[in-house]
């Protein structure tokens, strides 16, 4: 088989798995939150991101046997206080939901700042390189558009966790979310098709190679 495509091949099935695992949390996630008779399963679901991260910056860090050490000893802390967290353990799931959008709406915003680049205009700049002015103005509205988005859903999200029944919630924070944050890139696109000239404009998969190359902190291209 050709190596280029089965590099495809496994790069595909690698994101195929990614978003298995992330739907199938978020479907377990929705049935722990709107258990009505709590349990330390559903508990244990709630600290399951926070118990991998802080297992994989451990396993990562310069001095992973002390890192790895003090994990063990939270874990056996969060084991001690097991009663504790299945009578709130809702309560970490919203810290996820809403905590996750808050701290994106804030990335996006400092962007915004005077002498600051867009958020956006950074992904644009690492596939166009320097920007066309239509290009600048309309990649700093999007920014505008997602810092929007982001705080629109941690409005929604602390709003529906302190009024609504927490299923309702649950349906908007675990099930929702990924759909929601799917036809906000989509709403973009179609309006990127309608205000930007061809050569102005990025298909979905070079906005992802952008994202991961500005992340990497490799330097657009110059013209």
């Amino acid at each position: 088989m050709n190596p280029g495509l089965t590099a495809t091949l496994l790069r595909g099935l690698r994101w195929a798995a990614i978003a298995g695992a992330c739907l199938a949390y978020a479907v377990l996630s929705h049935l722990a939150a709107a258990d009505p008779h709590p349990d330390l399963w559903d508990a244990a679901v709630a600290m399951a991101p926070l118990v991998l991260l802080a297992g994989v910056l451990a396993w990562r860090s310069p001095h992973r046997t002390w890192m790895l050490t003090l994990c063990l000893a939270g874990a056996t802390i969060l084991y001690a206080i097991s009663g504790w967290l299945v009578q709130h353990y809702n309560w970490v799931f919203l810290l996820q939901h809403a905590g996750i959008q808050a701290l994106l709406g804030l990335a996006f915003a400092r962007t915004l700042r005077a002498g600051q680049i867009p958020m956006v205009s950074r992904f644009a700049a690492v596939i166009h390189g320097p920007l066309s002015p239509a290009l600048a103005r309309y990649t700093r509205q999007v920014t505008w558009a997602w810092t929007l988005y982001f705080a629109v859903m941690t409005g929604l999200s602390l709003l529906l966790f302190g009024l609504a029944p927490v299923a309702v919630w649950s349906a908007f924070a675990n099930l929702l979310n990924l759909p929601l944050l799917i036809l906000m890139f989509a709403a973009e696109y179609v309006v990127r098709l309608f205000l930007l000239a061809p050569s102005d404009r990025a298909g979905p998969l070079e906005a992802i190679r952008a994202y991961r190359q500005a992340g990497s902190g490799r330097s657009p291209p110059s013209s």
